[in-house]
């Protein structure tokens, strides 16, 4: 696919000084890394020659060999489609410089000289190297051809990769920034850095972390075990990131070659500066961009994606950001009773996920603000679907957080309203399961007027998105605590809360959180519930991952179609995932008119829905170039 590019960082094994074994090695990590489809592949910092060589870096006798080695690689790489970005040191106007030479298909595309040097505690690099800093606008004579030169390259026509070495990252300002402002989506490292207790777990967080902010691919190679270990050990560490993530990474200190290798979604990263960030605002400088061959392009994805996305993985981090989440909302939620003049909380509950977690929000916003649990009314309101276990989650529940509870059976006055209206209540169809919902919503509102209160709304995220909810009716409310909360992330939050609760409260949560999502709208069958949402709009965790990739990223659809049946693969076949993410499609565009007027409600993530903040868009904008768009993948 297009949009994503393979990319290696790989270690070889050296030998200190001995150019023409280092290059053989070098050749080797090449053609591997040709064979394994990967468009580009950065070494060591100096591999040509070894880091550790010393004042030898001044001796004319390894310099030529240096010459001689280059010319030789070019040779047998004149065939070869990928990228390599190798180091060596480099005479230029009586200086020597520490750099990153680009080389394809047996030419040198461009040269980058060092610009911080390591000068402190166990380096010495200002004893052999000069900076590059001021190297611009520059060309070299190498291999026998006149090749750019310098700190203000970015090669690709458009601005693909910009390049950085060892202690360029370390400093206050990385070039890599700069890179980057000037449209360089990858960045490449070529890195020494000997091996100390600690610091693996800090570059680690360093690459991640100017992969994050700057927006790119970040793809670092240090030298490897077989330096010089006069002074020093270096463990050959290898990472590849993606935007703060960490792709792949090598075990250190191995005694063979290593090449790892990660699919880079460019695309992902495009959009995300285009809407995220302040690219657009901040000043060039005028870089010179090096052209390069077509890179080598890749015949399948080899990359795992989380089925997940709004879920951490790690058990931890998740129950972190669950707590994050609660207190977002309840904080929230909080401040608008306090601003309105503490009024009372109403809430429709039906036993279900989003009313469950609505209400425990409220539960925890009255005891920010010191009030009673008797300030929040919560109605159950038992219609035609409504089954024991749902009606006795919603009452038990409520009896034992000690909130005010009502009942309100909804089936006398929705027949009356059928009557009025003339419709057949034998007819199940839409009018049967609006009527019901906006029962319900008028009970809501007029309640909350009657004892001075306002009505909290419920619809998630992935609702939302799906538009999955009545108009007129819970598609209502007077403040939203769940809007920008999808449904796979619910579940995690109410079993976050579960475990701070007494038994018998943990227990009716748990079992709310395995209850089947429905509205419970058409007829119960046994006191079983008939109308299971996800059998008629899909897995949720299908849409959340739709959703996910559409709005965050801007992800065409076939892309999506790829990315979610490698996500989902052994779960769900391509053809079921292409099903459910049409229908997600027509259901996002035809439903924009319910987001448009959507109640307050607070955001604790990075994608929601509100018209105010976060998305705008026609109520009437067509989704044919989608579908069609899918239609072909």
């Amino acid at each position: 696919m297009d949009d994503f590019i393979r990319v290696a960082a790989a270690v070889p094994k050296v030998k200190v000084a001995d150019v023409e074994a280092n290059v053989s090695e070098i050749i080797s990590l090449i053609e591997q890394a040709q064979q394994r489809e990967v468009a580009i592949v950065v070494f060591p910092e100096l591999c040509l020659s070894a880091y550790t060589c010393g004042d030898l870096f001044f001796q004319d006798t390894l310099h030529c060999a240096i010459d001689k080695g280059l010319r030789r690689l070019l040779i047998e790489t004149e065939s070869v489609q990928t990228i390599a970005i190798v180091g060596a040191p480099l005479w230029y106007e009586n200086r020597l410089y520490n750099c990153a030479i680009v080389i394809q298909r047996g030419k040198v595309l461009g040269i980058v000289p060092k610009s911080y040097l390591a000068n402190h505690k166990e380096f010495y690099e200002k004893r052999w190297f000069q900076s590059g800093r001021d190297i611009l606008d520059r060309t070299v004579h190498i291999a026998g051809n006149n090749v750019a030169f310098g700190t203000d390259l970015i090669f690709g026509r458009k601005g693909l990769f910009g390049i950085e070495i060892c202690e360029d990252l370390w400093s206050v300002i990385p070039p890599s920034s700069q890179q980057a402002i000037e449209g360089a989506q990858l960045i490449f490292n070529l890195s020494a850095s000997n091996a100390l207790v600690s610091k693996a777990s800090y570059r680690r967080e360093l690459v991640g972390h100017q992969s994050a902010r700057i927006v790119s691919g970040y793809v670092y190679a240090s030298a490897g075990v077989h330096e010089s270990t006069t002074d020093l050990i270096y463990s050959g560490s290898a990472l590849i990131a993606e935007n703060g993530t960490i792709l792949a990474e090598n075990p250190r200190f191995l005694r063979e070659n290593s090449l790892i290798t990660a699919d880079i979604d460019i695309e992902k990263l495009t959009y995300y500066r285009l809407i995220e960030t302040s690219y657009a605002d901040t000043e060039k400088k005028g870089f010179r961009y090096v052209p390069i061959f077509p890179p080598q392009k890749i015949s399948s994805i080899e990359r795992s994606f989380d089925p997940l996305p709004f879920v951490p993985g790690d058990p931890e981090k998740q129950r972190d950001t669950c707590e994050e989440i609660f207190m977002m909302q309840s904080s929230a939620l909080a401040k608008r009773l306090e601003f309105i003049g503490e009024p009372k909380a109403v809430i429709g509950i039906s036993g279900g996920l989003d009313s469950t977690l609505a209400l425990l929000v409220a539960v925890y916003a009255m005891k920010l603000l010191k009030r009673k649990m008797e300030d929040i009314v919560a109605v159950t309101m038992p219609g035609f679907g409504t089954t024991s276990r749902t009606h006795h989650n919603a009452v038990r529940l409520c009896e034992l957080l000690g909130v005010t509870f009502r009942e309100i059976d909804i089936k006398d006055a929705v027949m009356q309203h059928f009557h009025d209206i003339g419709h057949d209540p034998h007819v199940h169809d839409v009018v049967y399961e609006n009527a019901q919902a906006r029962e319900r919503t008028q009970i809501l509102f007029d309640l909350a007027n009657k004892v001075g209160g306002i009505v909290i709304g419920t619809g998630d995220l992935s609702e939302i998105a799906l538009g999955f909810a009545t108009y007129g009716g819970d598609h209502l409310s007077m403040y939203g605590v769940n809007a920008s909360i999808p449904k796979t992330l619910v579940r995690y939050i109410i079993g976050y809360v579960a475990k701070s609760e007494e038994e018998e409260v943990a227990a009716i949560l748990e079992d709310i959180i395995d209850t089947p999502v429905s509205p419970e709208l058409l007829p119960q069958k046994d006191d079983q519930i008939v109308q299971k949402t996800e059998e008629i709009v899909g897995p949720y965790e299908l849409h959340d991952f739709f959703l996910y990739h559409f709005v965050k990223y801007g992800a065409k659809p076939s892309k999506i179609l790829e990315i979610a049946t490698i996500a989902f693969a052994g779960k769900y076949e391509r053809k079921t995932v292409k099903k459910w993410l049409t229908l997600f499609l027509k259901r996002f565009f035809a439903n924009q008119f319910k987001r448009s007027c959507m109640p307050d409600s607070v955001k604790v993530g990075s994608i929601a829905l509100s018209p105010r903040g976060d998305w705008r868009m026609p109520s009437d904008a067509e989704v044919r170039i989608w579908l069609s768009e899918l239609a072909n993948a």
